[in-house]
């Protein structure tokens, strides 16, 4: 059975720590910085063999070069020369085994257009999405289009809704706020609000959330709704899945 640990870093990254049953071997998935990682494994007794990488930005990848150096990790990540140290390069359609599961890569353009998502088939299903999918958010488009992040959300929402989803930041709270505008016939969403309110009171993450949970809450998974489509015309264009998906997250920029 695998373990997956939240490792907070900076100020609302999850790294996220993967482990095979009791072995001592880990995998870290996006370390932004390496010290946090550092601690953990030496309190721990852990040797980190494995580095997985969704994609370039800083806050991902800013821990990779030192916790190379020190443990002789194996870097996975998307092709491109950004980011340092990568050992092995991989894209939409191959299968890694990490930690004695495979996973499959999903191409999930839009946030970066390097971005991958990491899935793993099985009990538990497990979904590495970095900074694509949010719990009932989704990540600012830095360079992709909104067809691209469209096509992204809908390939990971297809996924089974049992999946875990462990995503890049602890953002819910606020991605809940605009939430219950976006999405206001929405019940659903205040009870999460309360849920998400009580474990950040108590410092515990929101993550992981499910793909059944997303599809409940997550406005930009529910584009086809009435009443995201009735928000969004207030704020913009409303005639399809996509024109309304691109009033949504241009009016979460500005929310």
């Amino acid at each position: 059975m695998m373990s997956v640990t939240p490792i907070p870093a900076l100020s609302d990254n999850y790294i996220w720590l993967l482990r095979q049953d009791t072995s001592s071997n880990v995998c870290v998935v996006d370390p932004g910085e390496a010290a946090p990682v550092i601690e953990l494994l030496e309190r721990e007794s852990l040797t980190l063999t494995t580095i997985l990488i969704t994609h370039h930005h800083q806050d991902h990848v800013g821990g990779v070069k030192e916790l190379k150096k020190r443990y002789g990790a194996h870097v996975i990540g998307p092709d491109n020369p950004a980011i340092e140290g990568i050992d092995e390069t991989v894209r939409h359609g191959d299968e890694i085994r990490v930690m004695g599961r495979l996973f499959d890569i999903i191409a999930t353009p839009g946030h970066t257009l390097d971005h991958l998502s990491y899935f793993a088939a099985g009990i538990p299903a497990l979904l590495f999405c970095g900074d694509t999918l949010f719990c009932a958010g989704c990540g600012r488009l830095f360079e992709g289009e909104p067809a691209q992040m469209l096509e992204s959300l809908n390939a990971l929402a297809a996924l089974p809704e049992d999946t875990l989803v462990f995503a890049g930041h602890e953002y819910t709270k606020a991605n809940l706020v605009f939430a219950r505008a976006a999405d206001p016939d929405n019940t659903t969403v205040e009870s999460a609000q309360d849920e998400c309110d009580k474990a950040r009171a108590m410092d515990r993450p929101t993550l992981p959330s499910t793909i059944g949970r997303e599809l409940a809450i997550n406005p930009y998974l529910r584009v086809a709704t009435d009443s995201v489509r009735r928000a969004a015309g207030e704020q913009g264009p409303n005639g399809d899945d996509l024109a309304t998906f691109t009033t949504l997250r241009e009016w979460k920029n500005r929310f």
